[in-house]
């Protein structure tokens, strides 16, 4: 029995950080054993370099990469603490959390604005002995980033790519997704009611942001939305945020979500392959011809929405449905969305016990959202 249990420790010491990848980068795996299996089908040759979309991935690690910056000064928490300074109650703290995130995920995307804004909801409730509404503001905050993301073309990381793909005017894009991004924004507004009106106070805490290094990184993220939006070319946006970031933060780097960034060019070869299998192609360019929006959100809840958008752009032109269909369908279930994974995890890491009721009430607000979203966008066409 002795002898054997240093054998067991090592095992379980070289198990643990394994099992750990996986669960933390359990979409990442699955892209890349989808790529994998794909390439016995579609064996490697010249057109995989055709598979990835380069200016997709170059303007999502940039955009990553000055988010984190700004996050190493705490530019966010503290415009958000601001923020809620003005507030009361734990209903206005809600409410102001929630829009924090619904706007943070338009500019600095929906992963980003989770992994930014909700330690800051865990704090104001948790410290407040309010603790009971922190799953119902997680939630919330959740629909927010995945919901609110969806109006432009960096707020979530498909639209980037269905941007760069179907090349969609800027207008255009925005005006296809403005309806189901305003009725998000209504019924988000009406869940706040959930939340108990109860007084609240918030700790002021004295923190002073570096003037010049957060005039710098705004000019760097300024940068990155005008090469989102085709004004500033990739290469010269690329080389300034790399030289900034080597020359004021290069921690930053080490941050940047490279996982994201693997299961995009891991989907970029499978949705490659899959596009040149007669029958796939076949079965999938049906579905999207009989209803291009439903099949895209019925697809988000078993393989996600980043998944969903590269994929399915290889068998249909209907942007438009498309677009909507993989945005509204970040709702649902809980691997609908990345966004929805990282919210897991963080409530799960305060609240181990309560995670059986953390996902009732995540699926029944989610997909109460997923139906109301979708019945509005097929009656206005989509």
């Amino acid at each position: 029995m002795q002898p054997s249990e240093p054998g067991k420790s090592a095992q379980a010491a070289a198990i643990n950080p394994f099992t750990t990848f996986i669960k933390k980068n359990a979409v990442l795996v699955i892209a890349f054993c989808a790529a994998v299996i794909s390439s016995f089908l579609i064996p490697p040759d010249r057109e995989y370099l055709n598979y990835f979309d380069v200016k997709t991935l170059c303007c999502l690690f940039a955009t990553l990469a000055v988010v984190c910056a700004l996050k190493n000064i705490r530019f966010f928490s503290i415009l958000a603490g601001q923020i809620i300074q003005w507030t009361g109650n734990s209903r206005l703290a809600a409410l102001t959390l929630i829009y924090i995130t619904f706007i943070g995920s338009m500019l600095i995307a929906n992963d980003m604005a989770l992994i930014t804004f909700l330690p800051l909801g865990y704090f104001v409730f948790s410290t407040t002995d309010r603790s009971a509404e922190v799953a119902t503001v997680f939630i919330l905050q959740n629909i927010a980033a995945n919901l609110g993301g969806m109006l432009t073309p960096f707020g979530n990381p498909q639209n980037l790519y269905l941007y760069s793909h179907f090349q969609i005017p800027t207008g255009e894009f925005m005006g296809i997704m403005f309806p189901p991004f305003l009725a998000a924004v209504l019924l988000v507004s009406l869940c706040c009611l959930l939340i108990p009106r109860h007084s609240l106070r918030v700790i002021k805490k004295q923190v002073s942001l570096p003037i010049p290094r957060t005039i710098l990184y705004l000019i760097l993220f300024s940068l990155t939305i005008l090469m989102v939006f085709r004004v500033l070319p990739v290469w010269l946006v690329m080389a300034s945020v790399i030289i900034g970031l080597v020359i004021l933060d290069r921690k930053a780097f080490a941050m940047v979500d490279y996982s994201l960034l693997l299961t995009f060019v891991c989907f970029f070869i499978f949705s490659g392959n899959m596009g040149r299998v007669p029958a796939v192609r076949s079965f999938f360019s049906g579905l999207l011809e009989k209803n291009t929006l439903l099949t895209a959100v019925f697809s988000c809840q078993i393989i996600s929405n980043v998944p969903s958008a590269i994929l399915l752009s290889q068998f249909t032109g209907n942007y438009a449905s498309l677009l909507t269909g993989v945005n509204i369908g970040g709702a649902g279930t809980l691997i609908a969305s990345l966004a929805s994974l990282i919210t897991f995890r963080e409530y799960t890491s305060h609240y181990r016990s309560e995670t059986k009721a953390y996902i009732l009430k995540f699926s029944l607000l989610n997909f109460g959202f997923l139906i109301i979203l979708t019945v509005f966008s097929s009656m206005i066409g989509r």
